[in-house]
């Protein structure tokens, strides 16, 4: 599948080293074709890195993806320089007019304060509203997931004892529903949270429909009206030794930090981390943009509403 994105985006040269096929403005102009248009809204500090995460992800389809980053303007950020946001991002207000066929709302590194502590959280509220009228369908990742059944139905999150870090298995729930076609019946998807929503209010709550959960780690992934809403409790999307650097990161500053589970083989830190996520990764994102965006978005977004 081509991936529509600028020309100079950084990443680009080394999603074309891996054969990830992307295009830049100009080529796409010359396509025959309606893209599916994909906004990201980035609320990781290391913009670059899950840039380039989503992006692989997303690159398992057939179909032509636009892109469209977004960042909240009411946070500065720290890790990601001013002169890439201005270059690469919208704000909500340069993109509140327009309609999505998705979106994507990324974890973020907030999860021990009270929502309305965070101090995005009254824009991040307006664009989930926005999102109702806006976007045909929306997966809200790791906090954000957390922060989407908070707002959306009322369902509080919890601290855990420990942080939950590492790759747990999961058991496919519903697998009628197409979300979740091609799933084996128990997978393996990392976690890297201090914090839960308790999978049996989870359960409890009549609009959300569980697909996938572990013993060990909770909710994965569930839904609502229709996929208008995917919330997805891990992260699918993670490359290889993104948790080995968490891991290193906490152990240089000391933090208390556990080896991940089931990450390195024979529990070493020493050794290389086996990649045993990614299929299902792959086809969750694909099935995402198959059966609750392509198939379910209109044709022109301008003239259906939502």
């Amino acid at each position: 599948m081509p991936i529509k994105i600028q020309s100079d985006l950084p990443v680009k040269e080394i999603l074309e080293r891996e054969n990830i096929f992307v295009m830049d403005e100009t080529r796409a102009l010359h396509q025959d074709i309606r893209p599916i248009q994909i906004l990201i809204l980035n609320l990781m500090p290391l913009k670059e890195e899950t840039e380039l995460q989503l992006l692989r992800s997303l690159s398992n389809t057939p179909l032509q993806i636009d892109v469209t980053f977004m960042a909240v303007k009411s946070h500065e950020s720290k890790n990601t320089s001013r002169s890439h946001l201005n270059r690469f991002y919208e704000t909500f207000d340069t993109i509140k007019k327009l309609k999505f066929d998705g979106m994507i709302i990324t974890g973020a590194p907030v999860e021990m304060m009270e929502f309305e502590e965070v101090d995005y959280w009254e824009e991040l509220t307006e664009i989930m509203d926005w999102a109702e009228k806006s976007v045909t369908s929306t997966i809200y990742l790791c906090w954000a997931a957390q922060a989407g059944l908070y707002y959306h139905y009322g369902l509080q999150k919890r601290l855990l004892d420990k942080k939950k870090f590492g790759l747990f298995w999961h058991r496919v729930m519903n697998r009628k529903i197409p979300l979740v076609r091609g799933f084996d019946d128990v997978f393996l998807a990392p976690h890297s949270r201090h914090t839960e929503v308790p999978i049996e209010d989870i359960e409890a709550c009549e609009a959300l429909t569980v697909l996938a959960k572990s013993d060990d780690a909770g909710l994965f992934l569930a839904m609502a009206e229709e996929g208008r809403k995917i919330f997805v409790m891990g992260h699918p999307e993670y490359d290889r030794v993104t948790l080995d650097g968490e891991y290193k990161r906490d152990l240089a500053k000391n933090l208390p930090i556990e080896i991940p589970e089931n990450y390195y083989e024979n529990d070493n830190p020493e050794n290389r981390p086996l990649l045993r996520w990614r299929a299902h990764a792959n086809n969750l994102y694909t099935n995402w943009l198959n059966y609750y965006v392509y198939q379910s978005t209109p044709y022109d977004l301008y003239g259906t509403p939502f």
